[in-house]
């Protein structure tokens, strides 16, 4: 049956009809929906780990058991996972294992714009790249089949174009494959260093095979037109080189990215006059053609950073595309915010009043870096505030430890914050460590985490007490406050940051977008008390404006959360 789909929803699929059982993934944009959506076949088997790392591990165990199964993850989370994909590259799997890996050219939801074919080439196992929802769907189905006639995991590199955006897609039944007897067998599957070394040559040997399966196998293919150019790209480039060229290009356009073909690449280059790689990010096909020894051009003109586009590709290479046109400057600015009655708010707002030096971390906190309250002055990854908190108050002691802070978003806490915790406990550092305890994943759009005692599904789950946990790990001073009290969390911040040893401080209410929370009526500004004095601006609120000199509230967006009458000396901001 003929369905537009989502890219990612359609991946689901794929998993789906290849009879897919495990699904375990961490939840990141561009790949969050992914997972969500196979969520809703009950036949498969889905759930939220804490991190990248442990998803990859709960897939391979179960494709060891003999099920297929599949993580997903962002480009970033797979830096985390990747302890147990270069070694599960060694091993081999028993029944298929298929990893997703959504990169994000232009970061518009990351931290950086890494590739990730540099993974997939370091830990030698084959990645294929779909350029639509229908490869998505086809890609997932077949890299089972591959995972199992290789014996190799198998990844899926999608982006964030194909993962957001849809194209039509052929739905097919369910096959499940029978399951896989696990059979004993240290030698594959316990890698220790003598057996490992015996499964190196499996690995080379097996890039070899995979090799010719990219010359002769239905993944890459050719596509003849004008002869005079001839392009080498790959997921959106392709769609983009089709829209810009039509048939005044002949395209090889590559669904297996790694290994890469030698004689496909070699025989198409000998039919076309000139030569131009069209890829994003890393020029990763074009060293490997200039390896094979061709002459081509790639990123002298085209740019090596950012995402492609249609009008990006035609004005590099100087074609023009009816019909395409920038919007340029037209379009306002729309700066990232905190929504109305985001409950970090208000501590953000009692870390910048109290000039705290702010280790920041992964999360929509991370909104607690811009203007108006402009508090956090780190980020790096996902829980580097608190191992680095420690290493700055070992570095400078005395000096920072009574007014430097690092903040952690509870999901981001349990995927990697718990062993910076256990450091500053054991190696003790002065270190203060806000926990935003908004009882979801809210940056990726709402899942749940150990912390919520829910499930992907919203059923009752395991509940991990963040405060029993932390005293469990050694921390003596452990204070829970709620962000939306100025007063309270002020008297605590300080307080903890006085205290001779290491604290933690729960700064916990649930996220104001969740259905269950209620909301209290919005405010209301009293114009004959206010002076436009712009104190309850400071907070950075966007149900909060001013007109003709007076604060106004915008109605549909104020939760009433009353932060910002906490602010007013004046009492302007009243309850309706």
């Amino acid at each position: 049956m003929k369905q537009l789909m989502l890219g990612n929803k359609a991946f689901a699929r794929g998993l789906y009809e290849a009879g897919c059982s495990i699904v375990s993934s961490y939840p990141g944009t561009p790949s969050t929906e992914v997972t969500e959506e196979a969520a809703k076949y009950d036949e498969i088997y889905c759930e939220w780990a804490p991190n990248e790392k442990v998803a990859m591990e709960v897939a391979f165990g179960a494709c060891l058991a003999g099920k297929r199964s599949f993580c997903g993850m962002k480009h970033v989370g797979l830096n985390v996972a990747a302890d147990p994909l270069y070694t599960c590259s060694y091993t081999g799997v028993n029944a298929g294992m298929v990893i997703c890996v959504a990169d994000d050219p232009g970061m518009h939801s990351s931290q950086n714009e890494q590739d990730s074919r540099h993974h997939a080439i370091a830990a030698k196992v084959p990645m294929l790249e779909p350029s639509d929802s229908a490869e998505a769907l086809l890609f997932a189905k077949k890299a089972f089949e591959l995972s199992e006639e290789y014996d190799t995991p198998v990844i899926i590199k999608m982006c964030t174009r194909v993962a957001h955006s849809q194209s039509i897609v052929d739905t097919v039944d369910r096959v499940v494959p029978e399951t896989k007897p696990y059979e004993k067998n240290i030698a594959k599957y316990v890698m220790m260093p003598g057996n490992a070394i015996k499964r190196h040559p499996f690995v080379e040997e097996r890039t070899r095979k995979l090799i010719e399966l990219a010359n002769t196998g239905e993944f890459n293919r050719v596509e003849m037109g004008d002869t005079s150019l001839g392009i080498i790209t790959s997921s959106t480039s392709y769609q983009y080189a089709k829209e810009v060229f039509g048939d005044k290009a002949s395209i090889l356009k590559l669904g297996m990215v790694n290994p890469l073909p030698d004689k496909l690449i070699t025989d198409f280059a000998a039919k076309v006059d000139k030569l131009i790689v069209i890829e994003e990010l890393d020029p990763i096909i074009e060293e490997h053609c200039k390896a094979l020894g061709l002459t081509l051009n790639g990123k002298d003109l085209l740019p090596i950073e950012g995402e492609f586009s249609q009008n990006l590709i035609a004005d590099k290479l100087g074609e023009e595309v009816p019909g395409f046109k920038s919007l340029g400057e037209a379009l306002p600015g729309r700066p990232p915010v905190m929504c109305a009655g985001c409950p970090h708010r208000g501590m953000f707002y009692t870390l910048k009043k109290n000039k705290c030096t702010v280790l920041g971390d992964i999360g929509c906190y991370t909104l607690g870096a811009v203007a108006p309250l402009n508090s956090i002055e780190m980020t790096l990854c996902m829980g580097a505030s608190i191992s680095s908190i420690h290493g700055f108050n070992k570095a400078l002691g005395a000096e920072s430890e009574g007014k430097t802070v690092a903040v952690i978003g509870d999901s981001t806490f349990m995927h990697s914050g718990m062993t910076g915790l256990a450091n500053i406990a054991y190696n003790q550092s002065n270190s203060t460590v806000i926990i935003l305890d908004n009882s979801i994943t809210g940056m990726t759009g709402h899942q749940q985490n150990p912390t919520t005692g829910y499930n992907i599904k919203g059923d009752p789950a395991g509940k991990i007490d963040l405060e029993s946990l932390c005293r469990a790990m050694g921390f003596n001073r452990i204070a829970v406050v709620d962000p939306y009290d100025l007063a309270e969390c002020d008297r605590v911040l300080k307080e903890e940051l006085a205290a001779p040893e290491p604290s933690v401080i729960i700064s916990r209410r649930p996220c104001a977008l969740l259905k269950y929370v209620k909301h209290n009526p919005p405010l209301k500004v009293d114009e004959n008390k206010c002076v436009g004095c712009k104190q309850c601006m400071n907070i950075g609120c966007p149900a909060i404006s001013m007109k003709n000199g007076k604060a106004k509230i915008d109605t549909t967006l104020c939760v009433g959360c009353k932060v910002c009458s906490q602010l007013c000396k004046l009492n302007a901001l009243q309850e309706q």
